[in-house]
Parts: structure tokens; sequence; C-alpha cells
């Protein structure tokens, strides 16, 4: 067992020396020397090729125009809200508006989850989007009522 890791010391140390005494390689690699079971097309690859991975659950999230998703997230938005539990309603309307930006509806619960947890600000800011996104619908009809206190 001894022996096996002298062993593995010395190449370990015999690779990291020619790796100093061979600049050109040094330029190449950033990290020790790769392995020799590899292709050598893959040792000789700039870093930009060969990105590190990423950790997908620290990436922003990204949302595309997917209005079937949006409604999706108004139901289980609207699950939560029949529940009491605005706060939860309120992230899912609030994706609902991320995957459809043109939504009034989306725009319009934003509003109202808002009012429930006690930000008139955003719920202002969310109703007068509505106005602005359907200015002639029924939805902006209630969303001018919040605003004016009626509602």
């Amino acid at each position: 067992m001894c022996l096996a890791c002298f062993i593995a010391f010395s190449s370990e140390m015999l690779a990291l020396s020619q790796v100093q005494n061979n600049p050109q390689d040094q330029n190449t690699s950033k990290t020790t020397q790769a392995p020799a079971t590899k292709a050598p097309t893959e040792q000789n690859l700039p870093d930009e090729a060969m990105p590190p991975e990423e950790d997908e659950s620290v990436a922003p999230e990204k949302f595309s125009l997917d209005p079937l998703e949006s409604d999706r997230n108004i139901k289980v938005g609207n699950y939560y809200w029949h529940k009491g539990k605005y706060r939860a309603a309120l992230g899912r309307y609030e994706r609902a508006t991320k995957y459809n930006p043109s939504s009034a509806e989306a725009f319009f619960k934003v509003g109202e989850a808002e009012e429930k947890l006690k930000n008139k600000d955003a719920a202002k800011i969310a109703f007068q989007r509505v106005i602005q996104i359907a200015p002639d619908s029924k939805v902006a009809q209630e969303a001018r009522k919040k605003l004016a206190g009626k509602g």
C-alpha cells in the first residue's frame, strides 16, 4: 500500500516538473497536465472551448413567452388564494406575468394579492399596468375601481 502511494506521488511530481520545465505546455494548460489517456485535440483546446460547469440551482431562471404556463401559474395561484395563502399566490401570479408580460389578468391578480399583503404601492403599480395593457377590458374597469378606492 505504501509503495503504491509512493509511486503515485512520484509520477505526480514528475508530471509537475515536466510542466515547469516546458514553458510551451504551461501556456496551453493552466492546470496540471492532463492524463495521457485523453486525445491530443482535447489537451490543446483553449479554456473558452470547454467552459466550467455552471451550477443550475444558482443560475437565474429564464422565462420565455408561454401563455399556457402563465395560465397554469394563475390557476395554481388561485388555489393558494382560496386557501388564504396570499404570499404563495402572489409568487405564482408574478411568475405568470413573467411567462406572459401582456396578461392583464395576471397583473390584476398580482395587484389583489399585494392589497391583501398590505403593499399598497405595489398594488397600485400592478393595477396601473393592467390599465396600460388592456384599457378597454373588464379587468381594466375593475383595476380603475381599485385605484379609485371603490373596490
